[in-house]
């Protein structure tokens, strides 16, 4: 029996996760329809636009996604502590941008003073607006209805967009986190669509590298894209903490052996984040090849596993054996 959505997304085991979507009824989010010629190429920028969009309403950091075809996929980051540090009148702010709220909301918009009553009642409103402005789930429908309903219209019909409600899996570690976010990015040239990462249309990568080379100057900080989750390269801070360049080039020599018939030379020596996070070679390719279909709803080293199944009071280890095959 598929576990319920609380008992997949714990604060306390990780704020990374990766969720995917996927259509129903033959939909299509891109490309041209063989039965009909008709193109949904725009639908493509319809979700990455509304991505960007979000992450500046939720508490929720982009670190990767890539919009295919028929399913897209997104790893976000849950920023607990940036939703704890707004105030009561930003959580109202940022509700109001997804929903009208109430007649109390407004009027405390409107600079209009509450009786007694009225300011408990909108403590514990804001309370619960707090709690679903850095909610996985509420992230995900509200990106999910807003592309279905305008796919609706557009198509002149009613029904399912969606396949069902998304899946996700948690990112226990560096290893599991690095990995899925290699896999997301590399989705275009994986499946043959894209030649190149700077090429990837509708993916975090393509933005991350057009950042880069607008300030690749001599003595100039690459910048960072601020839809996106930055890079810092170090523990402590707000942050990935990887490299941006490593990580740049890490995927990059990746996709070049992923796709031997890509242009250009692959180097033979492995790149260094790999060295850092004590990843084999072969099991790196091979989960940015098979995230998604190899592991289950959780995913790190065998001891994150484990850590995680008895916080969260599962009988059983879910995808234990190949945590172990291929995680440290």
């Amino acid at each position: 029996m598929p576990k319920p959505r609380y008992a997949q997304v714990s604060l306390d085991s990780t704020p990374y996760y990766h969720c995917t979507s996927r259509c129903v009824r033959r939909s299509f989010l891109c490309g041209i329809d063989p039965l009909t010629g008709h193109n949904y190429e725009h639908r493509r920028q319809w979700i990455e636009d509304r991505i960007q969009a979000l992450s500046g309403i939720f508490a929720l950091d982009i670190c990767a996604y890539s919009v295919m075809s028929n399913h897209y996929h997104i790893v976000l980051h849950i920023n607990q502590a940036k939703a704890q540090a707004w105030d009561d009148g930003e959580v109202i702010e940022r509700w109001h941008r997804l929903y009208k709220g109430n007649a109390i909301s407004q009027h405390v918009s409107q600079g209009q003073p509450l009786a007694a009553a009225e300011a408990e009642q909108l403590r514990e409103m804001v309370k619960q607006w707090r709690q679903r402005l850095m909610s996985l789930s509420e992230f995900m429908q509200v990106l999910n209805q807003d592309i279905a309903r305008a796919a609706n219209k557009e198509d002149d019909c009613t029904g399912r967009f969606w396949e069902g409600r998304y899946k996700s899996q948690a990112l226990l570690d560096e290893q599991s986190l690095l990995a899925c976010m290699a896999y997301v990015d590399l989705n275009p040239i994986r499946a043959g669509i894209e030649d190149s990462l700077e090429t990837s249309d509708y993916t975090a990568i393509k933005q991350r590298i057009a950042a880069v080379k607008s300030t690749q100057q001599a003595g100039h900080i690459p910048a960072q894209p601020s839809t996106l989750m930055p890079f810092i390269g170090q523990h402590g801070k707000e942050g990935l903490p990887f490299s941006l360049t490593e990580y740049l080039e890490l995927v990059d020599w990746t996709g070049r052996i992923i796709r031997d018939d890509k242009k250009g030379s692959i180097k033979q020596q492995t790149p260094s984040i790999l060295e850092q996070i004590q990843m084999d070679t072969d099991h790196w390719l091979y989960t940015c090849q098979h995230f998604e279909s190899r592991f289950k709803r959780l995913v790190g080293s065998a001891y994150a596993l484990r850590a995680v199944c008895k916080r969260l009071g599962y009988q059983r280890t879910p995808g234990l054996r190949d945590c172990l095959a291929y995680f440290t």
